[in-house]
């Protein structure tokens, strides 16, 4: 799923493609993804795009009249642009921004439709998608540290819940832990003020750093490779690898559509988080610390 770092590098390439340009067409391709009734998509069309803003994972389009369009990309969708006069994409596209200088496309691999859009009318329809997460690029320590621990959580839930951070998901939070070596599965109320400001300068530096990366790497260029593994990350979908701190083997947790990866030597002292189903199949044989698989 994009996340903070993403979503800005979106933004940024949308900017001087369509601020201040009339949507001349909203195309609905795939019906699954609109899931708002009023306004209608063509009460957009026409509408200059005024400005442009991330909420947590979704990308808002604000538009003359007080409209908004609100974009949520989830696990799969993208954003793709072309240029004037390409064809409507293939069966993957599942909504076509027309503007006169270009196309933007609403991709979504595979077959879950998750990706979404809602058209509201001003403010207060926008505020049904505000979570409530704290803006960590813009906040002090002394707000990080009230947030974190607000509710008990293990850190993994607490950097990945929206009600108490944005945009942070699965992919920077693995990183974010990993620079800070703390567990992902150990409970906010049992941090001490270090371990804090630890996490807090690693979640800033890591968000700031990743963005700058992105940013290098797109040029001017509107980005076309927005994945949640990307080379030089750290730990997060490096499964087996070695840790580029340690060289232990990366090690991960598997629940749901999620994982969690995590290096045992730099952040768990070397103990192996039990991943629920592999180590009840095991039981006995499952390995307790990072020295029995090495």
């Amino acid at each position: 799923m994009p996340e903070l770092p993403d979503i800005t590098l979106y933004l940024e390439q949308l900017r001087p493609r369509v601020l201040g340009e009339p949507l001349n067409r909203l195309l609905i391709r795939s019906p699954f993804v609109l899931r708002s009734v009023d306004p209608s998509p063509a009460a957009v069309e026409g509408k200059r795009v005024v400005e442009l803003r991330r909420m947590g994972k979704r990308i808002v389009f604000g538009l003359e009249d007080d409209l908004f369009i609100v974009v949520h990309l989830m696990i799969a969708g993208r954003l793709r642009w072309r240029a004037a006069g390409a064809s409507a994409g293939g069966k993957l596209t599942l909504a076509v921004f027309e503007f006169s200088g270009g196309l933007l496309h609403l991709t979504e691999a595979g077959t879950k439709r998750r990706a979404s859009i809602h058209l509201v009318t001003g403010e207060a329809g926008l505020s049904q998608f505000e979570r409530g997460g704290l803006e960590v690029l813009e906040t002090s320590l002394d707000e990080f540290r009230e947030r974190l621990t607000a509710e008990n959580h293990t850190l993994k839930r607490a950097l990945t819940d929206p009600r108490l951070f944005s945009g942070i998901g699965n992919a920077y939070s693995d990183e974010i832990l990993h620079r800070a070596r703390l567990s992902p599965l150990l409970l906010t109320s049992k941090l001490d003020e270090s371990q804090v400001a630890t996490l807090y300068q690693a979640t800033v530096s890591t968000l700031r750093e990743w963005i700058a990366r992105l940013q290098q790497a797109a040029g001017d260029d509107f980005p076309e490779k927005v994945t949640a593994f990307r080379d030089g990350m750290a730990v997060h979908g490096r499964f087996g690898q070695p840790c580029p701190v340690c060289g232990a083997p990366v090690q991960r947790i598997r629940y749901a559509d999620n994982e969690t990866n995590y290096c045992a030597r730099c952040q768990t002292g070397g103990r192996l988080l039990a991943d629920r189903s592999l180590s009840r199949l095991l039981k006995q044989d499952w390995p307790r610390s990072i020295d029995e698989v090495e």
